[in-house]
Protein backbone atom coordinates (compact mmCIF):
# COMPACT_ATOMS: atom_id res chain seq x y z
CA UNK A 1 0.00 0.00 0.00
CA UNK A 2 2.91 2.35 -0.60
CA UNK A 3 2.23 5.59 -2.41
CA UNK A 4 4.47 7.66 -4.66
CA UNK A 5 4.79 11.30 -5.60
CA UNK A 6 6.44 11.82 -8.98
CA UNK A 7 7.73 15.30 -9.76
CA UNK A 8 8.53 17.05 -13.00
CA UNK A 9 11.82 18.96 -13.09
CA UNK A 10 11.85 22.04 -15.34
CA UNK A 11 9.54 24.87 -14.23
CA UNK A 12 8.22 22.67 -11.43
CA UNK A 13 11.14 22.26 -9.04
CA UNK A 14 13.15 25.23 -10.33
CA UNK A 15 12.64 27.97 -12.96
CA UNK A 16 13.93 26.55 -16.26
CA UNK A 17 14.85 30.10 -17.29
CA UNK A 18 17.82 29.80 -14.91
CA UNK A 19 19.23 26.98 -16.99
CA UNK A 20 18.86 29.08 -20.13
CA UNK A 21 20.74 31.96 -18.52
CA UNK A 22 23.47 29.61 -17.31
CA UNK A 23 23.83 28.25 -20.85
CA UNK A 24 23.87 31.73 -22.35
CA UNK A 25 26.66 32.71 -19.97
CA UNK A 26 28.68 29.70 -21.13
CA UNK A 27 28.12 30.63 -24.78
CA UNK A 28 29.11 34.23 -24.07
CA UNK A 29 32.39 33.10 -22.51
CA UNK A 30 33.05 30.84 -25.50
CA UNK A 31 32.50 33.54 -28.11
CA UNK A 32 34.84 35.90 -26.29
CA UNK A 33 37.51 33.20 -26.18
CA UNK A 34 37.03 32.02 -29.76
CA UNK A 35 36.09 35.26 -31.56
CA UNK A 36 37.12 38.12 -29.27
CA UNK A 37 33.52 39.34 -28.99
CA UNK A 38 32.88 40.76 -25.48
CA UNK A 39 31.19 38.16 -23.25
CA UNK A 40 29.13 40.84 -21.51
CA UNK A 41 27.67 42.07 -24.81
CA UNK A 42 26.94 38.54 -25.99
CA UNK A 43 25.20 37.61 -22.75
CA UNK A 44 23.04 40.73 -22.72
CA UNK A 45 21.97 40.10 -26.31
CA UNK A 46 20.99 36.49 -25.53
CA UNK A 47 19.18 37.50 -22.35
CA UNK A 48 17.25 40.15 -24.24
CA UNK A 49 16.06 37.57 -26.76
CA UNK A 50 14.92 35.30 -23.92
CA UNK A 51 12.98 38.09 -22.22
CA UNK A 52 11.36 39.03 -25.54
CA UNK A 53 10.11 35.49 -26.13
CA UNK A 54 12.53 34.92 -29.00
CA UNK A 55 14.61 32.21 -27.36
CA UNK A 56 14.57 29.96 -30.43
CA UNK A 57 16.25 32.68 -32.51
CA UNK A 58 18.75 33.82 -29.87
CA UNK A 59 21.83 32.13 -31.33
CA UNK A 60 21.00 33.29 -34.85
CA UNK A 61 20.73 36.86 -33.53
CA UNK A 62 24.11 36.49 -31.84
CA UNK A 63 25.73 35.26 -35.05
CA UNK A 64 24.23 38.23 -36.91
CA UNK A 65 25.53 40.67 -34.29
CA UNK A 66 29.02 39.18 -34.64
CA UNK A 67 28.83 39.15 -38.47
CA UNK A 68 29.36 35.40 -38.41
CA UNK A 69 28.06 32.81 -40.83
CA UNK A 70 25.01 30.98 -39.47
CA UNK A 71 27.07 27.79 -39.48
CA UNK A 72 28.43 29.00 -36.12
CA UNK A 73 24.99 28.54 -34.56
CA UNK A 74 25.66 24.81 -34.27
CA UNK A 75 28.75 25.57 -32.17
CA UNK A 76 26.73 27.85 -29.88
CA UNK A 77 24.16 25.10 -29.40
CA UNK A 78 26.84 22.57 -28.60
CA UNK A 79 28.31 24.79 -25.88
CA UNK A 80 24.85 25.46 -24.49
CA UNK A 81 23.88 21.79 -24.32
CA UNK A 82 27.17 20.53 -22.90
CA UNK A 83 27.88 23.19 -20.30
CA UNK A 84 27.84 22.39 -16.60
CA UNK A 85 24.93 24.49 -15.37
CA UNK A 86 25.09 26.76 -12.36
CA UNK A 87 21.77 26.17 -10.65
CA UNK A 88 20.33 26.32 -7.14
CA UNK A 89 17.32 24.39 -5.91
CA UNK A 90 14.82 26.83 -4.39
CA UNK A 91 14.21 26.38 -0.68
CA UNK A 92 10.50 25.83 -1.30
CA UNK A 93 11.28 22.82 -3.51
CA UNK A 94 13.77 21.44 -1.02
CA UNK A 95 11.22 21.74 1.77
CA UNK A 96 8.42 20.20 -0.30
CA UNK A 97 10.54 17.15 -1.15
CA UNK A 98 11.57 16.72 2.49
CA UNK A 99 7.95 16.94 3.62
CA UNK A 100 6.76 14.47 0.99
CA UNK A 101 9.43 11.92 1.83
CA UNK A 102 7.99 11.49 5.32
CA UNK A 103 5.21 9.34 3.88
CA UNK A 104 5.74 9.06 0.11
CA UNK A 105 8.19 7.43 -2.24
CA UNK A 106 9.42 10.43 -4.22
CA UNK A 107 10.81 10.37 -7.75
CA UNK A 108 11.60 12.65 -10.68
CA UNK A 109 10.34 12.11 -14.21
CA UNK A 110 11.79 14.51 -16.74
CA UNK A 111 11.68 14.97 -20.49
CA UNK A 112 14.55 16.31 -22.53
CA UNK A 113 17.96 15.15 -23.68
CA UNK A 114 19.12 12.80 -20.90
CA UNK A 115 22.68 14.16 -20.78
CA UNK A 116 21.40 17.71 -20.33
CA UNK A 117 18.84 16.67 -17.73
CA UNK A 118 21.48 14.73 -15.80
CA UNK A 119 23.61 17.85 -15.61
CA UNK A 120 20.65 19.77 -14.22
CA UNK A 121 19.86 17.09 -11.63
CA UNK A 122 23.50 17.04 -10.53
CA UNK A 123 23.73 20.83 -10.31
CA UNK A 124 20.55 20.98 -8.23
CA UNK A 125 21.70 18.17 -5.91
CA UNK A 126 18.51 16.19 -6.47
CA UNK A 127 19.82 12.63 -6.82
CA UNK A 128 20.31 12.21 -3.09
CA UNK A 129 16.93 13.76 -2.29
CA UNK A 130 14.67 11.28 -4.13
CA UNK A 131 14.33 7.52 -4.52
CA UNK A 132 14.52 7.47 -8.32
CA UNK A 133 15.24 9.74 -11.28
CA UNK A 134 13.71 8.64 -14.58
CA UNK A 135 14.85 10.23 -17.83
CA UNK A 136 11.79 9.75 -19.98
CA UNK A 137 13.60 9.66 -23.32
CA UNK A 138 15.79 6.80 -22.13
CA UNK A 139 12.85 4.53 -21.33
CA UNK A 140 10.31 5.47 -24.01
CA UNK A 141 9.00 8.22 -26.23
CA UNK A 142 8.93 10.73 -23.38
CA UNK A 143 6.02 12.37 -21.62
CA UNK A 144 3.07 12.29 -22.29
CA UNK A 145 3.54 8.65 -23.39
CA UNK A 146 1.86 6.47 -20.75
CA UNK A 147 4.69 3.94 -20.70
CA UNK A 148 7.19 6.31 -19.09
CA UNK A 149 4.81 6.91 -16.19
CA UNK A 150 4.45 3.18 -15.68
CA UNK A 151 8.24 2.83 -15.68
CA UNK A 152 8.42 5.55 -13.02
CA UNK A 153 5.86 3.72 -10.89
CA UNK A 154 7.83 0.49 -11.25
CA UNK A 155 11.02 2.26 -10.18
CA UNK A 156 9.25 3.49 -7.06
CA UNK A 157 7.56 0.16 -6.31
CA UNK A 158 3.95 1.34 -6.57
CA UNK A 159 0.92 0.71 -8.74
CA UNK A 160 -0.23 3.66 -10.89
CA UNK A 161 -3.40 4.07 -8.82
CA UNK A 162 -1.17 4.76 -5.80
CA UNK A 163 0.86 7.46 -7.54
CA UNK A 164 0.48 11.19 -8.10
CA UNK A 165 2.29 13.17 -10.79
CA UNK A 166 2.95 16.88 -10.15
CA UNK A 167 4.12 19.17 -12.93
CA UNK A 168 3.59 22.43 -14.77
CA UNK A 169 2.77 21.07 -18.22
CA UNK A 170 -0.94 20.31 -18.79
CA UNK A 171 -0.15 17.98 -21.69
CA UNK A 172 3.08 16.21 -20.78
CA UNK A 173 2.44 15.98 -17.04
CA UNK A 174 -1.32 16.00 -16.53
CA UNK A 175 -2.61 14.26 -19.66
CA UNK A 176 0.28 11.81 -19.63
CA UNK A 177 -0.21 10.83 -16.01
CA UNK A 178 -3.92 10.32 -16.44
CA UNK A 179 -3.42 8.13 -19.48
CA UNK A 180 -1.31 5.82 -17.32
CA UNK A 181 -3.78 5.69 -14.43
CA UNK A 182 -2.07 8.18 -12.09
CA UNK A 183 -3.61 11.19 -10.39
CA UNK A 184 -2.27 14.55 -11.55
CA UNK A 185 -1.50 17.86 -9.87
CA UNK A 186 -1.03 20.93 -12.03
CA UNK A 187 1.54 23.38 -10.69
CA UNK A 188 0.57 26.67 -12.29
CA UNK A 189 3.96 28.24 -12.89
CA UNK A 190 6.52 28.50 -15.65
CA UNK A 191 5.82 28.84 -19.37
CA UNK A 192 2.44 27.08 -19.15
CA UNK A 193 0.98 28.90 -16.15
CA UNK A 194 -1.69 30.73 -18.19
CA UNK A 195 -2.81 27.69 -20.22
CA UNK A 196 -6.22 26.57 -19.03
CA UNK A 197 -5.85 22.80 -19.45
CA UNK A 198 -4.64 20.00 -21.69
CA UNK A 199 -6.70 17.59 -23.75
CA UNK A 200 -8.22 15.77 -20.77
CA UNK A 201 -9.42 18.87 -18.96
CA UNK A 202 -8.43 20.23 -15.53
CA UNK A 203 -6.03 18.28 -13.35
CA UNK A 204 -7.21 16.36 -10.29
CA UNK A 205 -5.80 19.26 -8.26
CA UNK A 206 -4.27 22.62 -9.12
CA UNK A 207 -1.80 24.57 -6.99
CA UNK A 208 0.16 27.78 -7.40
CA UNK A 209 3.43 26.74 -5.79
CA UNK A 210 5.50 23.62 -5.26
CA UNK A 211 5.05 24.04 -1.51
CA UNK A 212 1.36 23.17 -1.86
CA UNK A 213 2.02 19.86 -3.63
CA UNK A 214 2.47 17.47 -0.66
CA UNK A 215 -0.82 18.48 0.96
CA UNK A 216 -2.66 18.37 -2.37
CA UNK A 217 -1.25 14.92 -3.09
CA UNK A 218 -2.32 13.76 0.35
CA UNK A 219 -5.89 14.74 -0.38
CA UNK A 220 -5.83 12.68 -3.58
CA UNK A 221 -4.31 9.52 -2.09
CA UNK A 222 -4.69 9.14 1.64
CA UNK A 223 -2.00 7.57 3.77
CA UNK A 224 -2.73 4.08 5.09
CA UNK A 225 -1.08 2.24 7.97
CA UNK A 226 1.14 0.44 5.43
CA UNK A 227 2.47 3.52 3.65
CA UNK A 228 5.53 3.96 5.82
CA UNK A 229 6.77 0.41 5.13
Amino acid sequence: MRRALILDLDDTLYPERRFALSGFAAVARAVECEHGYPACAAFHLLRRELRSGRRAQAFQRLADAMSLDLSHVARFREVYRRHQPRLRLPRASRNAIAEARRSWRVGLLTNGTPAIQRNKVEALGLSSMVEAVIYAHEVGAGKPDAEVFRVACDALGVMPNRAVMAGDDPWCDVDGARSAGLRAIRVRQGWHRDVESGETGPADATVRTIGEVPAAAGRLIHESHDDAD
